[in-house]
């Protein structure tokens, strides 16, 4: 089992770094680099194999278009050298993954838009490339972003992981995409691109394992099944999943979300971090399970 990071955004909040709507966590980047730094030393002291660089919020639906013009490469290359120094000074072996966010929101397929996307894209891309490990497209909500930023990666034999973020209602016979598309056209899409990984984050850890358990059945061994789930309560179809402080869930304590966990790799999972309101204390109780 190869343990990832956690959310990152609550973490930096919790330790008092500036964070706000609608900026996010791209605010410490400039303010609190230093807490963006022992946030990830954290998460790999706690036995995260796998960081995550905290670009998720250089996008203008944070910055504002002005600032995303200006500053991009600027703060991706903050984001990217704090995250090297972190594994420096843990002294562990920790990759490095290049965050490939959702470029026009959380949660909003329908915001998505064509001809835009590669413009935004490809200074993202360009910041992370000398410094990341492999690519991770995350919390993406519909196919069309991620064939786009795919076709803007390097073909330099890096490895390319998607995770994407599900429908929050139980209540579906199957699995959707926050588009409403279904796991069968996802796995399409993942065996076409050659992607080394497919991943379901940023929501909640019920509907992960339907996913899961789908698409195992439809992509050969060859590509790895992931999951991190949030502590968020069911975001409606409305949500943006960074236009408020959402209320963590209670009942999603440590050996709360092992119990998701070990049902996540029973089902094919072999990639288990958090997202949003899951800390360094998940991840130490996921390492201690699955790496002792």
């Amino acid at each position: 089992m190869k343990i990832l990071d956690g959310g990152f955004g609550r973490e930096l909040a919790r330790r008092g770094a500036p964070f706000r709507q609608p900026e996010w966590s791209a605010l410490a980047l400039t303010e609190a680099p230093d807490i963006v730094k022992q946030v990830h030393l954290d998460f790999i002291r706690a036995g995260a194999e796998v960081i995550t660089t905290n670009n998720y919020a250089v996008v203008p639906f944070h910055i504002g278009q002005d600032r995303f013009d200006q500053e991009v490469t600027d703060l991706v290359k903050v984001a990217t050298t704090q995250a090297k120094r972190a594994v420096e000074e843990s002294g562990a072996a920790v990759q490095i993954a290049g965050c490939l966010p959702p470029l026009f929101g959380s949660y909003r397929a329908d915001l998505f838009q064509a001809d835009e996307a590669a413009t935004l894209a490809r200074p993202i891309i360009e910041a992370l490339s000398p410094d990341v490990d492999l690519w991770l497209a995350e919390t993406q909500s519909c196919l069309a972003e991620v064939r786009t930023v795919r076709e803007l990666l390097p073909q330099d034999g890096r490895e390319f992981w998607v995770s994407f973020t599900l429908q929050d209602d139980q209540a579906l016979p199957a699995a959707q995409l926050r588009s409403g598309e279904s796991i069968a056209e996802t796995a399409e899409l993942i065996k076409s691109l050659n992607v080394s990984a497919v991943l379901f984050n940023c929501c909640q850890p019920e509907v992960i394992l339907q996913a899961i358990q789908e698409i195992r059945e439809l992509i050969p061994d060859t590509i790895k099944i992931g999951a991190y789930a949030n502590a968020f309560p069911p975001q409606n179809s409305e949500a943006t999943a960074n236009d408020g402080l959402d209320e963590i869930r209670k009942d999603l304590d440590p050996d709360a979300y092992l119990q998701f966990a070990k049902q996540w790799q029973e089902a094919g999972a072999s990639m288990i971090g958090g997202c949003c309101g899951i800390g360094p204390e998940h991840i130490q109780k996921l390492s201690q399970f699955f790496q002792d």
